[in-house]
């Protein structure tokens, strides 16, 4: 079964997330080659490797998460607009 998703982030934003995942990668490996006891080093890999993925996927499930709440958030706020709403009376 194969799940087509929309991209979600344009080039320019694909280009920075590709370059900063390399670059921590690259900084993550040479941590690792000089401590290789330390397990911090191999979560910063493992994130710079998710920042890469989504840059050649061009798709981020964090913003995708945060527009679709935004979106059912306005939503919302239009439902509860349409109903009338009683002016205060102060006579």
């Amino acid at each position: 079964m194969i799940f087509l998703i929309k991209q979600n982030i344009g080039i320019v934003n694909a280009l920075i997330r590709i370059t900063c995942g390399f670059t921590l990668l690259t900084y993550a490996t040479a941590r690792m080659v000089q401590r290789p006891w330390r397990q911090s080093s191999l979560l910063i890999a493992m994130m710079a490797a998710m920042k890469i993925g989504e840059g050649i996927v061009r798709y981020c499930p964090v913003t995708d998460v945060i527009s679709r709440s935004m979106t059912a958030d306005e939503n919302n706020h239009t439902q509860n607009q349409s109903e009338p709403v009683e002016p205060i009376n102060p006579s």
